[in-house]
């Protein structure tokens, strides 16, 4: 094990032990890979060291022009290498995060992080009022500045920040809450007071022990208990606010489902707030696509699949319709892997099952999945 300073870390070395702000906010447990962002997060916060193990693992040459390092014979050269599914991934990944306009995003979503939870804070603490002008300035560069939905998503991608999962979950579904809002073509006011539901709309969390928040295994029904209250805590904290009541219902209602098996007040559809119905989908499509301690991020298809499984019952008809088809068409044209580890491109959606559009394969052969019940989409590219 080393211990360096940001400047001597590199990317792809492990860390040992986790890696904590002077003030003892955990930025990464131990075992995380250390990435470009990371180390950007650790200067941000003023972290001066990191404990890693050994080195970054080392990259093949494959220069071919190299006289070392070609075979003596044709028999003897090695199989061209060529890269994984998973190196073509990490690789769009690596470009999304190396570039200008991801560094700009990344400062930028750490300052609206710093400012959700010091609103947090105070309006729980010590009853201020929320500055709502503020608070949407602080996030309005970042959905200004997106020219796609797909940009957009690639830079929430590389943001995912497990320790802060909450305060980055509020800024994320804020942000999907406006998309969605300007697929519904809602009005410019409109799309403000969405936004700042979606921001604000786990504020309750703030009352829950962050050893229950961020508990790694199963929790124990005491505990779920405990957080099923956070649409309570939520309200009780936002209801005395002079803001939008559609905001105050976010919070209270976006655990609520339209066929009445939602919490804490299993209400139907007729009594749920349609922003808190809006809320309830981003709030489910970022918790799903995001890395928990006990699983991986899950493929936007593979979220896609789950909402239309069971999803029509449980949303509004109209906003599910609206996003699925929007998330799914975002990638139509994408490089993706199916389940079986072949690549393809998306050339066809599917109006009945967003989930599963017609792929063509590297061999110019096409496969509609939904007729291909064996296979599925299991990451995007």
């Amino acid at each position: 094990m080393r211990t360096l300073s940001p400047k001597e870390l590199e990317i792809g070395m492990i860390a040992a032990e986790p890696i904590v702000t002077p003030i003892g906010q955990i930025l990464a447990p131990a075992g995380t890979e250390i990435t470009r962002q990371l180390i950007n997060r650790m200067k941000l916060y003023k972290v001066e060291e990191a404990v890693v193990y050994g080195d970054a693992p080392q990259t093949e040459n494959v220069e071919e022009d190299s006289e070392a390092a070609k075979p003596a014979t044709e028999e003897q050269a090695p199989a061209r290498h060529v890269k994984t599914h998973a190196e073509e991934s990490k690789t769009h990944s690596q470009k999304v995060a190396a570039s200008d306009e991801f560094r700009d995003f990344q400062m930028k979503y750490f300052l609206a992080i710093d400012n959700l939870k010091s609103v947090f804070a105070s309006a729980d603490k010590t009853h201020e009022t929320i500055d709502t002008t503020a608070l949407m300035e602080s996030v309005s560069d970042l959905f200004r500045a997106r020219n796609t939905i797909v940009e957009m998503f690639d830079m929430l991608f590389n943001m995912r920040i497990i320790s802060d999962s909450v305060y980055s979950h509020c800024l994320n579904v804020g942000l999907i809450s406006r998309m969605i809002g300007r697929w519904l073509k809602l009005e410019k006011h409109d799309l403000d007071i969405l936004t700042l539901a979606g921001l604000l709309h786990d504020i309750g969390k703030v009352r829950i022990p962050e050893d229950i928040l961020n508990k790694p295994g199963k929790l124990t029904d005491e505990e779920y208990a405990m957080i099923k209250q956070h649409p309570k805590f939520g309200y009780d904290i936002l209801k005395n606010q002079p803001i939008d009541s559609r905001i105050k219902k976010a919070a209270l209602m976006h655990h609520e489902r339209c066929d009445g098996s939602g919490y804490p007040s299993n209400l139907t559809d007729d009594l749920i707030d349609e922003f808190a119905m809006i809320i309830a989908i981003a709030d489910v499509y970022d918790a799903m696509t995001a890395t928990r301690s006990y699983r991986a991020p899950l493929c936007p298809f593979q979220v896609i699949a789950n909402f239309e499984e069971e999803g029509y019952k449980k949303y509004h008809t109209k906003y599910i319709l609206t996003f699925l088809k929007q998330i799914a068409a975002a990638y139509q044209n994408n490089r993706v892997i199916l389940n079986d580890g072949r690549g393809c491109n998306i050339v066809l959606l599917n109006q009945t099952a967003y989930s599963r559009p017609m792929v063509q394969l590297d061999d110019g052969s096409i496969i509609d999945l939904n007729t291909h019940r064996d296979l599925y989409i299991k990451s995007v590219i």
